[in-house]
């Protein structure tokens, strides 16, 4: 939402600026232009990218106008989840968990935690490791060093979608230069023509290189930026399990796994300590 906002505040501020000044509207109108900035920056991008760089930038920016997918309380559901879970393999043996980890999707367990549910790279991320357990794997160290790997490798390709978005935002100010230079050719191939006309393709021309600045600075270099921030929330999520499960391999008490998944969340996301401890009071059994 506030990209939303934001975006709106630099392109009102800018309209409003040049009407002030008693600029014109319609001569900032040139499809043209955009059709040579626009068409041009789009092909590099599908040029430079893969099919899922692609694919996770169309929905990353989508995204961005929900914000990050995970809020306090959902943090706090995730806490409880991992509780349950921890509370149960401690009581009943990892095998109790088998089926629910074998079937999330129909899991009583994992149904108790809607939000949760409803992302599935965090429950396969969860389940997956849980899964290890049930196979006999009970070396701390050597899991938590292929969690870290897959995390990395998760933040890669999050990176490269940001990466390719700002790569395209970089370039933008230089294809409105092309703009301006293909209009500066079309001046000068129509010089024998009325001076009325070539007004009309200078303006045209320095509006290319207008828009390619406003879309790079304004636009795309904004987006960029936020989606990173908006990963790195996200990602916090993932974080918080890995630790949970870690201090769970090391023999802890469910309550303590549980507070040193809390100590890895951002201040303005975090569960208080009371907070965690009234929500797993009255958690029923897992059948």
């Amino acid at each position: 939402m506030f990209v939303i906002i934001g975006l709106l505040v630099v392109i009102g501020s800018i309209i409003g600026g040049y009407l002030m000044v008693g600029g014109h509207l319609a001569v900032l109108w040139q499809p043209a232009e955009l059709v040579i900035i626009g068409g041009s920056g789009l092909g590099a991008f599908i040029a430079a990218n893969s099919k899922e760089t692609i694919t996770g930038a169309i929905s990353g920016v989508m995204g961005l106008i929900k914000g990050p997918k995970y809020n306090a309380d959902d943090y706090l559901e995730l806490l409880t989840l991992q509780y349950q879970v921890f509370r149960t393999a401690r009581s009943k043996g990892m095998l109790a968990l088998e089926s629910h980890i074998d079937n999330p999707e129909t899991s009583d367990l994992f149904n108790q935690f809607p939000n949760f549910a409803s992302d599935h790279h965090a429950v396969e991320f969860f389940c997956d490791y849980l899964r290890l357990l049930t196979l006999g794997a009970n070396n701390p160290l050597e899991i938590e060093a292929v969690m870290d790997q897959e995390l990395e490798d998760h933040h890669n390709e999050e990176h490269a979608i940001v990466n390719a978005i700002q790569t395209v935002a970089e370039a933008m100010p230089a294809l409105g230069f092309v703009a301006a230079v293909l209009g500066g050719i079309l001046t000068m191939s129509s010089i024998t023509e009325p001076l009325e006309m070539f007004e009309g393709v200078i303006a045209a021309a320095l509006v290319g290189t207008f828009s390619g600045i406003l879309i790079s600075y304004g636009l795309l270099a904004p987006i960029a930026v936020s989606l990173q921030a908006t990963y790195d929330v996200d990602g916090h999520c993932m974080t918080c399990i890995k630790v949970g499960l870690v201090g769970h391999m090391q023999g802890y008490a469910p309550q303590v796994s549980v507070e040193f998944a809390r100590k890895t969340l951002a201040s303005h996301t975090r569960p208080s300590f009371q907070e965690v401890e009234e929500m797993t009071q009255n958690l029923p059994n897992v059948s």
